[in-house]
């Protein structure tokens, strides 16, 4: 039961802090850190995890708009970076979702020192997603769609500006399944793509996952991320 209450809290948190960045995204106020999001109490570790799942995404409106991180949830932010290093038989999209907290805590936080910083630098290995199907390339890249960002160069935006039919294709599929989530995530990549196919109608495409989806936060932060794609300028 006590298990069951605790993973209802993670999620709720995850949601909470996802609505908080598409607020931000979309007004251009910092993200705000709650009742959630502090270094102390019982309330420290849901809001570290909850972080770990949304990702480099949480400092999102810092990164792409240039808003000022709130103190709290940066701190919590570069805590849950700090306290939660990949393990070395972690899953290659584990490893480069931590990559990209780095990279973003680099952005927001300069000069980043001492392990974060080598963290921040020390760009993963990306081969696995070349030998990946298009519908298992999708899959990867909607989970580290933080990654896909104006400017951003690494091994797995290299990957993606390979294969834009293939991300088209996934998108396509994702929305057939109404997987919204992956379906907002590979749009938000295919905004960066270059070669993407004009029969995909992506534009349409997204208003309809906006439509059908956007009321989970998560899905409505990948669709602002997209929205925001063309203007973005990272810090």
């Amino acid at each position: 039961m006590e298990q069951s209450s605790t993973s209802a809290l993670l999620q709720g948190t995850v949601l909470d802090l996802a609505s908080d960045v598409v607020s931000a995204l979309r007004g251009g106020d910092h993200v705000r850190a709650g009742g959630t999001a502090t270094t102390d109490g019982a309330g420290a570790g849901i809001a570290r995890a909850a972080i770990r799942i949304l990702g480099a995404d949480t400092l999102l409106p810092t990164v792409l708009l240039g808003v000022p991180p709130d103190p709290g949830l940066h701190a919590v932010f570069k805590d849950a970076v700090a306290a939660h290093p990949p393990r070395p038989d972690a899953a290659p999209t584990v490893v480069w979702s931590h990559w990209a907290m780095a990279r973003a805590l680099r952005r927001v936080e300069e000069p980043l020192a001492g392990p974060l910083a080598d963290d921040a630098a020390a760009e993963p290995d990306a081969g696995w997603l070349d030998d990946a199907g298009w519908q298992q390339l999708t899959h990867q890249l909607a989970v580290l769609a933080p990654l896909a960002l104006p400017g951003e160069d690494c091994a797995v935006t290299r990957a993606a500006r390979r294969r834009p039919v293939d991300v088209a294709r996934g998108f396509v599929r994702a929305v057939r399944r109404r997987d919204w989530q992956q379906a907002a995530g590979a749009g938000r990549w295919l905004t960066l793509l270059d070669g993407v196919p004009d029969t995909l109608g992506l534009e349409t495409g997204l208003d309809f996952v906006r439509l059908m989806g956007g009321s989970d936060p998560r899905v409505a932060l990948q669709l602002e991320a997209a929205r925001l794609m063309p203007a973005g300028v990272l810090l």
